[in-house]
C-alpha cells in the first residue's frame, strides 16, 4: 500500500547537543516511520579527525544520500511521514559557521529540498561533549539565531522545541501531529 501524497518530512535542526538524535530516534518509534541520521556524525566517525571546509561537499553529498534513501523507505512502507536528524540546512548552517563559506550547490538543495516542518531546538539541553563532533558550547547561542534567522529566510514551516526532555519530545509530538492534521 502507498500513499498518495510524499511523505511529510519533518526535520530536527539546531546547535549541537540538543537532543536532536536521540528525539529523532524516538520520533520515529513513536509514529513507526523511518529516519535519516545525521551524515557529518558518520562523516567523524569515519574520519576521527576535525572537520574542515574541503569536507563539507562529501558530507552535504552523504546527508542527501542518508535523507534520499531514508525518503524511499518511508514510500516503499505508504509511510504518511519520515524524519530527519538533521538536513541540508544544517550542512549549510555548519558550514557559514565554521568557515564562513559554504559550496554554492548546498545552499541551493537545500532551499530546493525544504521540509514541511523542522523542529527547530532551543539552547536549553545541557552541553555534553562528543570529541571532533560537539566543539563550540560557548558559541551554541550565535548557532541557534544562525539556524532560526536561515530557516525564516527560508520561509520554512518551524517549532521551536525547548525544555526539558519530556516537554521537548510533548512539544514536537503536538507540533507533528497538527502538521499532519493540516495535510
Amino acid at each position: 500500500m502507498t500513499t498518495e501524497r510524499e511523505p511529510l518530512r519533518v526535520v530536527l535542526i539546531g546547535p549541537e547537543c540538543t537532543g536532536k538524535t536521540w528525539l529523532a530516534a524516538d520520533l520515529a518509534g513513536h509514529y513507526t516511520v523511518p529516519w535519516s541520521t545525521e551524515f557529518a556524525r558518520t562523516f567523524v566517525d569515519v574520519h576521527p579527525r576535525p572537520v574542515e571546509f574541503e569536507d563539507v561537499d562529501a558530507i552535504g553529498r552523504g546527508q542527501v544520500l542518508s535523507e534520499d534513501r531514508a525518503i524511499d523507505r518511508a514510500r516503499q512502507r505508504g509511510s504518511a511521514m519520515i524524519i530527519h536528524d538533521t538536513d541540508l540546512v544544517s550542512t549549510w548552517v555548519y558550514s557559514r559557521h565554521y568557515y564562513g563559506d559554504c559550496p554554492g550547490w548546498i545552499a541551493a538543495a537545500a532551499a530546493q529540498r525544504l521540509a514541511d516542518l523542522y523542529l527547530l531546538h532551543d539552547i536549553d539541553a545541557p552541553w555534553i561533549g562528543d570529541g571532533f563532533q560537539r566543539i563550540q558550547p560557548e558559541r551554541r547561542g550565535d548557532l541557534y539565531e544562525l539556524f532560526a534567522s536561515t530557516l525564516r529566510e527560508l520561509g520554512a514551516h518551524v517549532e521551536r522545541v525547548a525544555g526539558d526532555w519530556a516537554a521537548r519530545r510533548a512539544r514536537a509530538v503536538a507540533a507533528i501531529d497538527d502538521r499532519l492534521r493540516s495535510r
